[in-house]
C-alpha cells in the first residue's frame, strides 16, 4: 500500500494557494472599462513598457489603435481580449489536466478490451490517474457553463448579439450553426459526456476492487471486458463531439474533419506519458517492484508512437488546408503562424522532434531519466498546443506568457497531484485476480 509522505501533500497544497492567489491577481488586474485600457496604453507608452501584465498584453495592439474602425471599437476589441485573458487561461489549464485523466481513461478500457497481458501491474497507477476525473471535471464544467452562458467573452457564439438580426454585431454563419452551438445545448453535451466517462470509471474501479475480494475467479474481470468495450463506442463518437465543443468552437467559421482524432492524439499521449511519469516515480520511492524495464520500455514505446500519430494527424490536416489555401479554412493557420510564431513551431518541436531524436532508440526506452525528460518535453509541448488552440480565438494577439498562465498550471498541477497520490493509497498498488497477472509480472521484451 502506498502512503502520502507529508511533504507531497504539502508540496501539492501550496501549489494550489499560489496558482489560487496568482489566479486572483490575474483576474483583479484586468481592465474594467474601456477608459482603463486607453490609460494602461498610455502609461505603457510614456514609460517604455514592463508595467504588468495587462499593459504589456495591450501594447500589442496598440499599432491597430489607428484602424478605419475607430478608436472606441478597436479598444473594445482590446478589452475583450484583456477581459478574456485571465478566462482563457483557466480554461486552457482546466482542460489539459482533465484530458490527461480522460486519456488514461481511455487506455485503461483498451487494456481490458485487448485482453492485454503486459499491464495489469500498472492498473492502479491508471486508476488512480482515472480520480481526477472526478473534481477536475466539476471544475470544468462550471466553467464550461460560464461560458456557455457568456458570463465571460470566450466563445463568440455564445454572445446573443451575433444571432440578432438587428444587432451591428450578428453574423450569419453562427446564426446557421446556433441550432447546435447554443448555451443549452452545450451544457447538455457536456453533462452527458462527462457523465458517461464517469460512470465507466466508476463501474471499472467498483469491479477492480471486487476482482480483488475474489481472485479465484474471472466473473468480475469479464465484466470489465464488456464495459470496457462497451466505453470505448461511446467514448470514441463522444471525444469527437467533445472537441468540437470545447476547442474547436472557439473558431466557429473553421472546421476540421480530423480535429476530434487531433485532439485525441493530444489526450492520448499526455495520459500515457503521465502513467510513465508516476509509475518511474513510486518506483524510485521503492514501489511497484513488480514494474520493470520492460514495462517502462513499453509505455515510452507508446509515448513514441502516439507522438508520430499525432504529428501524423497535425501535418494532414495542416498541409490539405495550407495546399487548398480556402480563405475560411487558411485563416486559422495563418493567425497563428503570424501571431504565435514562438509557440506554434516551438510546440512542433517539443511533440515531434524532441520525441523522435530521444525517443527513436530502443535502448534509451529503458533508461529512465531519458523516459522522464522525454515525458516533460511531450507534456509541456501539448500544453502549449491548447494554448495555441484557444488562445488565438479569445485573446488574439494580446496574449502574453504571465501571471494567469502561470498560476493556472500550478492550481491544476497542485490539484492533479494532489488527487492522484492520494487515490494510491486507497487500494493495494497491485490489482490482485486478473487473470494476465502472472503474465504481467513475468513481462518481458
Amino acid at each position: 500500500m502506498y502512503t502520502l509522505s507529508n511533504r507531497l501533500r504539502l508540496f501539492s497544497i501550496i501549489l494550489m494557494v499560489v496558482g489560487l492567489v496568482g489566479l486572483v491577481i490575474g483576474f483583479a488586474d484586468r481592465p474594467g472599462s474601456i477608459e482603463e485600457v486607453k490609460e494602461m496604453m498610455a502609461a505603457h507608452d510614456a514609460h517604455g513598457g514592463g508595467h504588468g501584465e495587462a499593459v504589456q498584453a495591450a501594447s500589442h495592439g496598440e499599432s491597430h489603435a489607428e484602424d478605419a474602425h475607430g478608436g472606441d471599437a478597436h479598444y473594445e476589441h482590446i478589452l475583450h481580449q484583456l477581459q478574456n485573458k485571465p478566462w482563457a487561461s483557466l480554461y486552457i489549464a482546466a482542460f489539459f489536466f482533465f484530458m490527461i485523466a480522460l486519456g488514461v481513461l481511455a487506455f485503461y478500457a483498451i487494456q481490458f478490451a485487448a485482453q492485454a497481458g503486459w499491464s495489469p501491474v500498472l492498473f492502479r497507477v491508471m486508476e488512480a490517474i482515472t480520480a481526477y476525473l472526478v473534481p477536475g471535471g466539476l471544475i470544468l464544467f462550471v466553467i464550461l457553463a460560464l461560458s456557455g452562458f457568456h458570463v465571460n467573452h470566450l466563445f463568440v457564439w455564445a454572445d446573443p448579439s451575433v444571432v440578432d438580426p438587428s444587432s451591428d454585431h450578428y453574423d450569419a454563419l453562427i446564426t446557421g450553426k446556433s441550432g447546435w452551438l447554443n448555451g443549452t445545448g452545450f451544457i447538455i453535451r457536456a453533462a452527458i459526456f462527462m457523465g458517461g466517462w464517469l460512470l465507466y470509471r466508476h463501474f471499472a474501479v467498483k469491479f477492480s476492487r471486487k476482482q480483488d475480494e475474489s481472485p479465484e475467479g474471472n466473473v468480475w474481470y469479464k465484466k470489465s471486458f464488456k464495459i470496457a468495450a462497451g466505453f470505448l463506442v461511446f467514448f470514441i463518437y463522444t471525444e469527437s463531439m467533445m472537441s468540437w465543443d470545447w476547442i474547436m468552437s472557439f473558431d466557429p467559421h473553421w472546421f476540421s474533419t480530423l480535429f476530434g482524432w487531433y485532439v485525441f492524439a493530444s489526450l492520448f499521449v499526455s495520459g500515457i506519458t503521465t502513467i510513465a511519469l508516476i509509475t518511474i516515480y513510486l518506483k524510485s520511492k521503492g514501489y511497484l517492484e513488480f514494474v520493470n524495464n520492460s514495462h517502462i520500455h513499453d509505455l515510452a514505446k507508446f509515448m513514441f508512437g502516439i507522438s508520430i500519430f499525432w504529428t501524423y494527424l497535425w501535418f494532414s490536416q495542416f498541409m490539405l488546408i495550407w495546399y487548398s489555401n480556402i480563405p475560411e479554412e487558411v485563416t486559422y493557420f495563418i493567425t497563428r503562424i503570424e501571431d504565435y510564431k514562438l509557440p506554434f513551431f516551438g510546440m512542433l518541436v517539443m511533440n515531434f522532434i524532441f520525441p523522435l531524436l530521444v525517443l527513436m532508440n530502443s535502448d534509451f526506452k529503458r533508461v529512465n531519466w531519458f523516459v522522464v525528460m522525454a515525458g516533460i518535453v511531450i507534456l509541456c509541448g501539448h500544453y502549449i498546443d491548447v494554448y495555441n488552440m484557444v488562445m488565438p480565438a479569445t485573446v488574439g494577439e494580446s496574449w502574453f506568457i504571465g501571471i494567469s498562465e502561470i498560476s493556472a498550471v500550478l492550481l491544476f498541477l497542485g490539484l492533479f497531484l494532489f488527487v492522484v497520490f492520494r487515490a494510491l493509497t486507497k487500494a493495494p498498488l497491485l490489482a490482485k485476480g486478473n487473470p494476465y497477472l502472472e503474465e504481467s509480472k513475468h513481462f518481458h521484451y
